[in-house]
Parts: structure tokens; sequence; C-alpha cells
């Protein structure tokens, strides 16, 4: 059964996907509600974006705090108070502490710019562009204490043209990116994300076409 599922957004950035979510909602296509958006940047782009659309906002910069998990608690402390039930990470450029993960049980979710496992950490694009590989996409994962390493949710592919730069890949990968994170969340909201260890299944979804992709294309012998 489908809910209205409260989320609380951490960005540290320009919050490119924050839009994405808020434009989603607005239209009625994600069933969820921002409750507010946390930033460690005051100078966050992801702040504006916020208050443009009446979403309340709490900057609570890391550099005052002795430890990661005292850090953390405040953090959970301002999600707890807006109700928060799962947390989307948004472009925010800190590693979570065991104590977080804790507070919301596979309950936080990732968006990373690279098919995981390949590429974790910052820079995929990058990584993914310079490796050379022929495709590239991008991942939405539930987190755990590892970095990129949680249940995956959902996956893009983008093949990867002769022509492109790093840059042209990336803007790729971000239309994407804007594509699945908000599919990813309604899939939650919906009740369909099951995991099993390392594994989410998605219930009651139609499967993937089993068609294999070829870059570049393969001649029919």
């Amino acid at each position: 059964m489908t809910r209205i599922v409260n989320l609380g957004v951490l960005a540290s950035g320009s919050g490119s996907n924050l839009q994405s979510l808020i434009d989603n909602i607005e239209k009625g296509a994600l069933p969820a509600a921002i409750r507010v958006l946390v930033s460690n940047n005051p100078s966050a782009f992801a702040l504006e974006r916020a208050k443009k659309h009446g979403i309340p906002t709490a900057v609570i910069e890391h550099g005052g705090f002795a430890r990661r998990e005292d850090y953390d608690r405040r953090i959970v402390d301002a999600l707890n108070d807006r109700g928060v039930e799962l947390v989307v990470l948004a472009g925010f450029m800190r590693v979570l502490s065991a104590y977080f993960l804790r507070s919301f049980p596979m309950r936080v979710m990732n968006i990373h710019p690279a098919l995981l496992p390949s590429f974790p950490g910052t820079h995929g694009q990058k990584k993914a562009f310079d490796y050379g590989v022929k495709f590239s996409g991008c991942t939405v994962h539930f987190v755990d204490e590892g970095v990129d390493t949680g249940p995956i949710i959902i996956q893009a592919v983008v093949p990867v043209c002769d022509t492109d730069t790093e840059e042209t890949l990336s803007r790729r990968i971000l239309k994407e990116e804007h594509r699945i994170y908000p599919e990813a969340i309604k899939l939650y909201a919906e009740g369909k994300l099951l995991v099993e260890g390392r594994k989410v299944r998605i219930l009651d979804h139609p499967l993937p076409e089993d068609s294999p992709r070829h870059n570049p294309p393969v001649t029919d012998f």
C-alpha cells in the first residue's frame, strides 16, 4: 500500500537530486514529503532550493565536534524532531557513523554515479571514464557501514561513447540519477523493497527486459 513517506535530505552541494525529488513530489509522482534539509555547508545551493519550496533547513557544521558520533547525534536529533522515516543522501560529503546507521537501520539511501560495486567513493564518473569502461551509470543503494557497499536497489546503465568527455558522460549519468532516485523512494513508499542479506528484492514489479546490451554493437553472425 502506497503511503506518504517523511524524508530527511542531507546535502553538501548544489542539490540537483534534491531538486529532482522536489519536482516529482510537487507534480504528484512521488508519495513523499521532505520534512527537513540538513547541510554541513552553509554555502550549499541546496539550502536555497529548499527555502524556495518552503522546506525547513538546518545547517549543522561539523567543525566544532570532537567526534564524528557527536556530530551525527546532532543530525539524528534534527531528523527525529521532524518525524523523518527515510534519510536520503543527495551529495552529502560526510561518511556516516555506525551510530547514525543504527538510528535508521536500512532507512538511509544514497545515489552513486557509477555501477557499484565498481568505482566506489568520490569521483565515480572520472574513475570509470579513465578506466575505459564501455558502460557506466548510477546506483541507488541502502547505506551500510562501508563506503558504497550497501544493498543495491536500482541501477541505470549509460553507454560510454568514443566522443565522450568526463563532463558529457557525467551529464548523461546525472540525468539518469534524477530518474532512478525518485523511483527507489517510490518503491520504498509502496512497500516493495525487501532486503535479504546483500540483495534487495523488488516485490510485485515488472521484470526487466532479458536482452543484452553491447558497446560497440555486435554484428549478428
